[in-house]
């Protein structure tokens, strides 16, 4: 039998990735071990979302969910224990910061990231591909994933990094610590993180900037698809690996990519790089790569997850997604709503003697107030940032458990 298992209703499956399936399952061949499993358990009758069941060495995840981002090995202001009182299911730590401190063999001596960090729970690691991005052009132009307004500089064939340096071997980084040449690629990336020790890693891939040309885009991707292959011949097989698309915005390059990565025997599909100039082209983009995607494996947005994200990217069949957003908010004094995020450095807080968010049935709505929480961010106690991120990952957990629902119940 394949590790996958496809159930459910005929949903969005296209000829070409039945033929996939088939394919990858031939490839695995019967009865063979894998690190995880994946159970498409139902699908939308009305969208590509789908409700699913992975399953680690270290438990189960209901999907779809939001992976919070635990950078160095914490989700920040929270311990491990309250994390799982939010609803999370699964995190995702940052492979290049933790080479960085405390260092992957420190790690690996204390029994790995699960009993290093005190996480019962499964774990993800990324690959240092989204540095290559963030210490390079993104630096460089001072860019985040979104294009938010036109750039007047676009970045070429022949461009390289001020601070990085790009080849086919991979990527030598100045370590912001203290300076020195770090090199990864994709053999050093598979290294660290088997030391790591997650449940499931992502194949070394490059980052492309929001302001790359078509041109720069295909030579990256090209180098992209050479680290996967050398990815997959490197890994631990004890780790689950999943491949990372990318193209940026073109979608000549994000199908190719789909074809490429999806033709290859990852335990999932990571989807990468930028979303255009505005969100609104975010779903659209999206689609191009899953309809090219086998359908029985997990599929991972990488660093999306905005509450008003949320909905139509599950829509579009993404089965787990991470984001800064909930803590980091958080730590800027805005607490989610259902319809509105909520600045509560604001005077007029100081005022309000309701809970955050009415509906919320999360301990921090049922015994403090906006008022509390108000005075709490501008005395500057540390308190409000633990409990400000409490609210809001158990408020966007609760909501992606209602979405699932909906898909239970064919509503959505």
């Amino acid at each position: 039998m394949s590790k996958y298992l496809v159930t459910g209703g005929a949903g969005f499956i296209g000829s070409h990735l039945v033929d996939k399936r088939l394919s990858y399952a031939y490839k695995q061949g019967m009865g063979m071990s894998s690190p995880v499993t994946f159970e498409i358990q139902k699908r939308s009758g009305t969208s590509r979302a789908r409700l699913g069941r992975l399953v680690t060495p270290h438990g189960a995840v209901e999907t779809p969910t939001l992976v919070p981002v635990a950078t160095q090995a914490t989700i920040k202001t929270l311990w491990s224990e309250q994390v799982l009182q939010t609803k999370t299911q699964l995190l995702i730590a940052n492979t290049f910061h933790l080479h960085l401190k405390p260092g992957a063999p420190i790690i690996k001596k204390a029994g790995g990231l699960h009993k290093f960090m005190n996480w019962s729970a499964p774990l993800m690691t990324d690959s240092a591909g989204y540095q290559v991005f963030s210490l390079g052009f993104g630096k460089d132009h001072a860019l985040g994933k979104v294009l938010k307004q036109p750039s007047d500089r676009s970045v070429e064939v022949n461009d390289e990094p001020r601070e990085i340096k790009i080849t086919d071997r991979g990527v030598t980084f100045r370590s912001p610590v203290n300076g020195d040449k770090i090199f990864i690629g994709p053999r050093e990336s598979m290294q660290i993180q088997s030391d790591l020790g997650a449940d499931i890693i992502y194949a070394f891939d490059e980052c492309t900037p929001p302001n790359a040309s078509h041109d720069y885009t295909k030579a990256s991707l090209e180098r992209t698809h050479r680290w996967a292959q050398q990815s997959l011949a490197a890994h631990d097989p004890k780790q689950a690996l999943f491949g990372v698309v990318q193209g940026g915005r073109f979608q000549d390059l994000r199908r190719e990519s789909a074809r490429t990565i999806g033709g290859m025997d990852f335990d999932g599909f990571g989807i990468g790089g930028e979303f255009g100039a505005d969100k609104s082209a975010m779903a659209g983009m999206i689609r191009w790569v899953v309809r090219e995607l086998p359908d029985d494996r997990p599929r991972h947005l990488l660093g999306i997850g905005h509450i008003e994200d949320i909905r139509p990217i599950i829509e579009e069949g993404i089965d787990t997604f991470d984001c800064i957003a909930p803590t980091h908010y958080a730590r800027h004094g805005m607490a989610f709503t259902r319809t509105d995020r909520i600045n509560l450095r604001q005077s007029k807080y100081l005022h309000d003697l309701g809970p955050l968010d009415a509906g919320c049935k999360c301990f921090v709505c049922a015994n403090y107030t906006r008022a509390y929480l108000s005075h709490l961010f501008k005395a500057h106690e540390i308190t409000a940032l633990s409990l400000t991120s409490f609210h809001n990952l158990h408020l966007i957990n609760t909501y992606v458990a209602e979405l699932r629902q909906e898909i239970r119940a064919g509503t959505l």
